[in-house]
Formats: C-alpha cells, sequence, structure tokens
C-alpha cells in the first residue's frame, strides 16, 4: 500500500467513525487512548469498547455492527463536489492551535481559504439576542482587530457572531466561522449569504458531517473549537444562561486569555460579562487592550513575505516601530548591527528602540547589545 493509499484508508475510516452516533469529543479521545487510532477502535471486540469510560452497550455495538464505507467514500466525493477540504489531526494543514487542545477534532471540514496568519486569531462571542450596544461593540473590536492583522472567530449564530463576522468583513479582514451543523448545512437560514462572504474572505469549519442538522447538544460542543482556534476569546454579552460562557470555560480549560467588555451595571444581557469580570476576566474597553494583554505566541507566525510576528502586541506598533523591531532578534544583536542593517538615520532607531524598550518588546544588555523580549 502506498502512502497515498494509506492517507486515504485512514481518511474513511475517520469518516466511518465520524458517523458513529453517540461517539463525541470526550469519547472519542477515549476511545483514540486505548486503541491509537480509528482502525484499531474499529478493530476491537465488543467487551474491549466497553472497558472505556463512557462507552456503553449501545455506543459498542454500534461501533462493531457499524458499516459506513459506502456513506464515508460517499461523503468524501462530496467533499470534492463543494470544495470541501478535509483535514486529519496532526496533517499538514491542520491548525496549529487547534492541535494543541485536549480533544481536537479527528477530522476537521474546511470550507475556504487558509493562510498562515490565521493562526494569529482572536474569537468574538456573545449574545443571539443582543443589545444595539453589544452589536456595536462586536463590529468595533472585529474590524479594528482584523485591520490590525488578526483573523477573527465567531459562530455564525444570529447577534454578536454575526455582527463580529460582518465587523471582519467590512474592514477587510479575514474571518472563520465555526459551525454546529455541517458546512453544507447554514444554519440559521437567513445567514447563507453571510456564509458565503465568510467563504470569500475565510473559511466555514465544522467537525460534523455535510448534512448534520442543528441538534442543541452540538452547539455547546463547537464552542471548543471556537476557542481552540485562537489565541484569546472575547465576550461582548452575555447572560448567565448564555453558550458564550461555555466557550469562556473552554478558552479556560485550553489555557487561552479570556475578555469581557462591560456593559450598563443593570443590563441582563451582559451578567455574564460582569461575572467574569468580577471572577479575575480581563476586562477590556478598546481592542488595544486586547492587543496589549494578549500573551505571546507558541510559535511566530508569517503574517506577509519576510514578516513575523511573535507576540499579538507587536500589532499595535506603527511602521517604523515595526521595521526597527524586525531588525532585532531572539539572540542578543549589537546595536552596531542593527544600525547598520536599515537606512534610518541613526537617531531615529536609537529613539526607536528605547521606545520599544519601553513597551517591553526588546531589552537592552550590557556592551550595547538589544534582544527581543520573548
Amino acid at each position: 500500500m502506498t502512502d497515498s493509499d494509506s492517507t486515504a484508508a485512514e481518511l474513511i475510516d475517520w469518516l466511518r467513525l465520524n458517523l458513529v452516533p453517540g461517539v463525541g469529543p470526550r469519547t472519542l479521545q477515549a476511545l483514540l487512548e486505548r486503541f491509537a487510532t480509528p482502525a484499531g477502535i474499529f478493530a476491537a471486540r465488543p467487551e474491549e469498547l466497553r472497558q472505556v469510560d463512557g462507552i456503553g452497550p449501545k455506543v459498542a455495538a454500534a461501533i462493531v455492527n457499524s458499516d459506513f464505507h459506502l456513506e464515508a467514500r460517499r461523503e468524501r466525493e462530496r467533499c470534492r463536489d463543494l470544495g470541501v477540504e478535509l483535514l486529519l489531526a496532526g496533517s499538514e494543514g491542520y491548525p496549529r492551535l487547534l492541535q494543541e487542545i485536549f480533544d481536537p477534532p479527528g477530522v476537521l471540514y474546511f470550507r475556504g481559504t487558509r493562510e498562515p496568519r490565521d493562526d494569529l486569531a482572536i474569537a468574538i462571542v456573545g449574545a443571539r439576542r443582543c443589545t444595539h450596544y453589544g452589536r456595536q461593540q462586536a463590529e468595533r473590536f472585529a474590524g479594528t482587530l482584523a485591520r490590525a492583522g488578526m483573523t477573527v472567530v465567531s459562530g455564525l449564530a444570529r447577534g454578536i457572531d454575526a455582527a463580529a463576522h460582518r465587523g471582519a468583513l467590512a474592514a477587510g479582514g479575514r474571518t472563520i466561522a465555526v459551525l454546529a451543523t455541517g458546512v453544507a448545512t447554514i444554519y440559521p437560514p437567513e445567514h447563507v449569504e453571510l456564509a458565503d462572504e465568510v467563504i470569500a474572505s475565510g473559511a466555514l469549519v465544522s467537525e460534523s458531517p455535510l448534512d448534520q442538522r442543528p441538534m442543541p447538544g452540538l452547539f455547546p460542543q463547537r464552542n471548543r473549537i471556537i476557542s481552540g482556534l485562537s489565541a484569546g476569546v472575547i465576550i461582548v454579552e452575555a447572560s448567565r444562561k448564555s453558550g458564550a460562557l461555555h466557550t469562556a470555560r473552554h478558552a479556560m480549560e485550553q489555557g487561552r486569555d479570556v475578555f469581557a467588555i462591560p456593559g450598563s451595571i443593570d443590563s441582563l444581557a451582559s451578567e455574564g460579562c460582569h461575572d467574569l469580570i468580577r471572577d479575575g476576566v480581563a476586562l477590556v474597553r478598546t481592542p488595544d487592550d486586547v492587543l496589549e494583554a494578549l500573551g505571546p505566541l507558541i510559535s511566530p507566525v508569517q503574517r506577509a513575505a519576510g514578516e513575523e510576528i511573535h507576540s499579538p502586541r507587536e500589532l499595535t506598533l506603527n511602521e517604523q516601530e515595526r521595521t526597527v523591531l524586525d531588525l532585532v532578534q531572539l539572540v542578543p544583536r549589537h546595536t552596531d548591527e542593527v544600525l547598520r542593517d536599515t537606512d534610518l538615520e541613526p537617531s531615529r532607531v536609537l529613539a526607536t528602540l528605547t521606545i520599544l524598550e519601553m513597551k517591553r518588546m526588546v531589552r537592552r544588555l550590557p556592551g550595547g547589545y538589544v534582544v527581543r523580549t520573548p
């Protein structure tokens, strides 16, 4: 069997497993810890499957008796026809941040375009029944952060999610919509045109089969993907029962930064945000607050040719500050080397290094050396 044949067989196994009812993200993770691969899961005996936490007789029987080969092949062919890319966990092109969470989707449906800069992403989520203030703030934050170079991630839902996507699109930025349904089944139906706009300037993403219809349990499940794709999550408006709070909890479990935009103190729509702030989540008033607070990236992101972003804070820099920062490396360089590598006047370079030092992006070392702050 060639590598290509092996990959195709693995993809079919993942699609088969994705079609088995009762196998959710946590159950799947438990099965993989025991049997390593989908092929190993399908080869297991019923009594072996039932030894896994969360697997009862009904789910074990569904796995053993599943005969989804034909459906899986049809699913793959339909994906090709619709221009939907199938990404396996651990494969090239699978989102780096998402790969790091406890329970990443084994197979990800991707409809749109992928770019390296999408690793520099921020999620903006909130209430479906939002106020005018909430919608306004979602659009403002999304637009400004998109213009700064961040990809805006949300869930294509009514209210705050839709406002976040529209804010990013209006700014000419990139946006990713994570669906609880399949990428061939847009929900809510009135967002079909918005979904098309997202595809043109980003992507629709889902772990569900193409024709999956909306089901209540799928929405909290997909929220871990919204936070998993992002360096941080902004909660714009959320009542105490809002699904956006599930996204905040997933983000905390995943080690992502969480931010909350305050509302009026007597606003029921912002009670969840105020609770988060009371419990220690960062209050943000402007998009710059978010950029300043986000921690360093796990690995640099290529935003443009020759331009690497090590921390979202760098997106607040002007062109001159950006130029000088790019001359400073993670290993010490002498100031004379920095001056030699640019056409800027030495006085401007030295003044800019001082500004970057004040912003904690570079550090001066003894002997005239400078180094980039990790």
